[in-house]
């Protein structure tokens, strides 16, 4: 499951073509649930300056942020913004106080349930693009060039709570804010980065992914699991040259890549901790094809064939739900958890025929 699936974008022209307005829609996670953003960025066409050639020199012919930049930005909400009376001065010493972004470590801050915009508001943060802090505030820097400022238009989906800020009153419908980037380091896209450098973001997106679980960011974990099977499986023919070739060749690069059986047992467990996501928020279909593959891939992960039949359970798929949960017990025997789900499908099934009985008996009686 991918949470954040992109929607349809619109782009509108100015009839004096010196600036374009872009205007676009997606569907991003908070930590309560799913938020419909809708980004307005105003972009200028002009000539380059000597600034510009050195920084899109500096970004390796990017103009936007990739996977793992360092990016300077700040949110406010636009009810901030329009009452705020900030002079040139103190923007021009805010922007003169970077020297050196690359050597800058991103600002470290837990994510909050009532936030939406998990980042200090009104300040001044760095951010590393692909950690997933607040993944509506990343997928604009995605979009936008040093020195640019959005809108961004928030909604709830669904029955989550308002849309509100970390120490802001709840709004009455829809969350106006702006984002803006002042600088940002050079970054990649995921086919330019080295097999390692994926390896470990699998690695940091599945221990955040589980930090996220434990504190009750379900949505949170799910996207951080996503972005780790995204990742995982451009590393597949990587791992099978490697395993097949030895490592004669790209010695170094290949000692730090995971065996076939570490790659296997990562990508199951992935799989595994997905289908428990979704099994929290309600999506059992889901749950129960990601924990199908969790056992195909893994066997015996005792965890995945309980969380395949709890999912076939609740979407009345019962024999195959009596199937998982015996080859649980197979693998633990005497499992509490597995032998009252197996006493539960019995009496619902006991209750089933009961009721088809009476029903058959007033047919001919």
């Amino acid at each position: 499951m991918d949470p954040a699936d992109p929607q349809a974008s619109m782009y509108d022209d100015d009839d004096d073509d010196e600036a374009a307005m872009s205007i676009t829609s997606w569907v991003s996670v908070c930590p309560r649930g799913l938020c419909k953003v809708q980004q307005k960025q105003a972009r200028e066409r002009r000539l380059q300056t000597p600034a510009d050639l050195v920084h899109n020199t500096s970004c390796s012919s990017s103009y936007s942020p990739r996977l793992g930049s360092l990016c300077r930005v700040r949110v406010r909400l636009k009810a901030d913004v329009d009452d705020s009376q900030t002079s040139v001065s103190e923007e021009l010493d805010e922007k003169l106080s970077i020297t050196d972004l690359t050597d800058t470590a991103p600002v470290a801050f837990p994510r909050c349930h009532d936030s939406v915009l998990q980042v200090p508001m009104g300040e001044w943060t760095t951010l590393r693009l692909g950690e997933g802090q607040c993944d509506v505030v990343e997928r604009c820097l995605e979009k936008m060039r040093a020195g640019e400022k959005c809108e961004i238009l928030l909604a709830a989906v669904g029955n989550i709570p308002d849309v509100s800020v970390s120490k802001e009153p709840s709004e009455n419908g829809p969350l106006c804010a702006t984002v803006e980037l002042q600088a940002f380091t050079p970054g990649k896209e995921s086919w330019e980065m080295a097999p390692t450098e994926k390896w470990e973001w699998v690695k940091s997106h599945k221990e955040r992914g589980g930090v996220r679980f434990r504190s009750g960011d379900v949505w949170g974990a799910a996207h951080s699991y996503s972005q780790a099977l995204k990742l995982l499986i451009t590393l597949s023919t990587h791992v099978t040259d490697a395993e097949t070739n030895g490592h004669t060749d790209a010695a170094d690069e290949a000692r730090h890549l995971p065996s076939a059986r570490e790659f296997k047992t990562m990508k199951a467990e992935l799989h595994s901790n997905m289908s428990l996501c979704q099994l929290k928020l309600n999506q059992p279909e889901r749950a129960k094809d990601s924990a199908a593959k969790a056992t195909e891939l893994e066997p015996g992960a005792a965890k995945a064939w309980y969380r395949l039949g709890q999912a076939c359970q609740t979407v009345g798929e019962l024999e195959e739900a009596k199937r998982a949960f015996r080859r649980l017990l197979e693998l633990q025997p005497e499992f509490p958890a597995a032998l009252k789900a197996l006493k539960d499908i019995a009496a619902r099934e006991k209750a089933t025929n009961t009721q088809l009985g009476l029903r058959l008996s007033k047919m001919f009686s």
